[in-house]
């Protein structure tokens, strides 16, 4: 029996299920997925859409390629038939003549006007095309009272088609369409905000932006679990392919199969040991035909059609390897900072780089280990013995795995002091608060006579203070009451008051923490601040 390759993201599914439910009842919320490439958005829709059943919508899913727009059409119109008529007892074929055909007695005006549309995008475009095709959605629900989804997956790829016109059209169906939904993904990040926040940002028929993010800590245990039930792996090992990964789903379920195949192969108990762990990514990320190696080599490539290639790889590898501001690349560079950041610019532009404040970080998690570990060996080496380049790379992933077990063994408050040690007053932005990184004097261990709340950190700088407190259980209104409490017994002002938990915050001490203006940090907000500084994760 195949394993379902689908795992969690039901608050995504929930979301579609409650927008579907309004539409039926008259109100009408556009969606937008937005996420990395691989993320798993297509994933939801295609899962959402295996188990959707209701008569009353016509989904029209569409998976949006580079091709011409008369082909676009026709697949938009046989789509839009084909799931009109799904649910009839005829025996349908994927054939755009027999749909129409089959559909005309039953929506006869759409169908006029589906013949009118294809009888022009052959020959000179009409400059209405894509508004008409929106608008057959409304003509059925004029006939049938049936509500259609559009489904436009990487939907940015529409700009390629020679729409005229294309977003003031669409916004044109998105205010005057309020039977029809629209649910669009998008891995070009950047460019889809853009287009959301200035083509398609409307008072009526906007679009809810939902970011399809990695699996958080816990997610990505249990899809461990999940996947290498039948093997045997360290929890320590678990917890580095956790970091490794980021919790990628795609990197955890490819690293995941090559370690169940190694695990069958090497030993008669499936256990995983270290070094079976080590030829696995080795396998994958370092040999020329690995699955890792081949994507990130064709990812350069491409960036490579239109730009030099060796200033942005350059780039690229000094932030992977931890000089990720703007200061540190144009010293170890020589180059002028307006130059850096021009090139910084093309890099966010195509989601290779992210920016958070001061700081520049590579959005593929993987791909900035391979760039460090595989890439910059490969094309600085003097060396062509395989044999040795192979050790250099294990080696290196050794000493990655090293440090990040050495860390794993601190308790989160020795680990929270040694990032603070670190702060130069660079700017980062965490959960939408600008927060100033000051450079501290002192820096120490802080008994607190709370009930839940015994250990903390007190930091001070010349101008201020920060009071921290660490809780593994889920932190309640009493924690934050407490812990204000605490934070009263400073005489010098207190400028930043947190508490760090590695489980959740209950909604009223949320309420509260805001009113008393503390700041409450997960493991996710703290490794934020960990990746940024090239430090090794905190995983529980």
């Amino acid at each position: 029996m195949t394993r379902d390759k689908f795992f969690n993201r039901q608050n995504h599914l929930s979301i579609l299920e409650k927008r579907l439910k309004g539409l039926k009842e008259g109100y009408r919320q556009n969606i937008a997925f937005i996420g990395d490439e691989s993320i798993g958005k297509t994933s939801i829709i295609l899962r959402f859409l295996n188990y959707f059943n209701d008569n009353s919508i016509i989904p029209v899913y569409l998976e949006i390629r580079p091709l011409s727009l008369e082909h676009f059409t026709k697949r938009f119109i046989g789509v839009l038939l084909f799931n009109f008529l799904r649910n009839s007892d005829i025996a349908l074929k994927e054939d755009l003549g027999f749909l129409i055909n089959k559909a005309e007695k039953y929506i006869p005006k759409t169908i006029e006007k589906i013949k009118s549309i294809l009888s022009v995008s052959g020959k000179k475009q009409k400059s209405s095309l894509f508004l008409d095709l929106l608008f057959l959605c409304e003509s059925i629900n004029q006939e049938t009272k049936k509500h259609c989804v559009v489904i436009f997956d990487e939907f940015h790829i529409l700009e390629n088609l020679g729409i005229k016109n294309l977003y003031r059209e669409w916004a044109k169906a998105l205010l005057l369409q309020k039977n029809t939904m629209f649910i669009i993904t998008s891995s070009a990040k950047y460019k889809a905000r853009n287009i959301l926040s200035e083509n398609l940002s409307l008072l009526f028929g906007n679009f809810q932006v939902i970011e399809v993010e990695s699996f958080d800590l816990k997610t990505s245990e249990e899809f461990i679990e999940q996947r290498l039930y039948a093997v045997n792996l360290d929890n320590q090992l678990k917890n580095f392919l956790i970091h490794f990964t980021g919790g990628h789903p795609f990197y955890l379920d490819i690293i995941s199969e090559a370690l169940i195949k190694s695990a069958s192969k090497e030993t008669a108990d499936n256990s995983i040991a270290y070094v079976n762990f080590t030829d696995t990514l080795e396998e994958l990320l370092f040999e020329e035909s690995g699955v890792l190696n081949q994507k990130f080599s064709n990812y350069l490539e491409r960036l490579d059609e239109s730009r030099n290639i060796t200033d942005y790889t350059c780039v690229l590898y000094l932030i992977a390897s931890g000089h990720n501001r703007i200061r540190d690349i144009a010293h170890i560079i020589h180059r002028q900072r307006k130059d850096i950041l021009q090139k910084m610019n093309y890099l966010l532009e195509i989601d290779a780089l992210t920016r958070n404040g001061d700081f520049f970080k590579i959005n593929d998690r993987v791909f900035s280990f391979w760039l460090k570990f595989v890439y910059k060996e490969r094309v600085d080496t003097l060396n062509y013995d395989r044999v040795a380049k192979k050790n250099i790379f294990k080696n290196k992933i050794n000493e990655m795995a090293k440090e990040f077990m050495m860390n794993s063994n601190k308790s989160l408050s020795e680990r929270t002091m040694e990032l603070l040690r670190l702060f130069e007053n660079e700017a980062v932005c965490l959960d939408r608060k600008r927060l100033r990184l000051t450079p501290f004097r002192e820096i120490k261990p802080l008994g607190l006579n709370c009930r839940n709340l015994k250990e903390g950190i007190i930091a001070r700088s010349a101008d201020s203070l920060w009071i921290m407190a660490f809780k593994e259980d889920l932190i309640t209104e009493e924690d934050i009451a407490e812990f204000t409490r605490e934070c009263k017994k400073y005489k010098q002002r207190v400028q930043r008051k947190i508490v760090i938990t590695s489980d959740g915050v209950d909604t009223n001490a949320h309420l509260k923490a805001l009113e008393e203006k503390i700041w409450t940090w997960n493991l996710n907000n703290l490794n934020q601040l960990l990746d940024l500084f090239n430090k090794p994760r905190v995983i529980l």
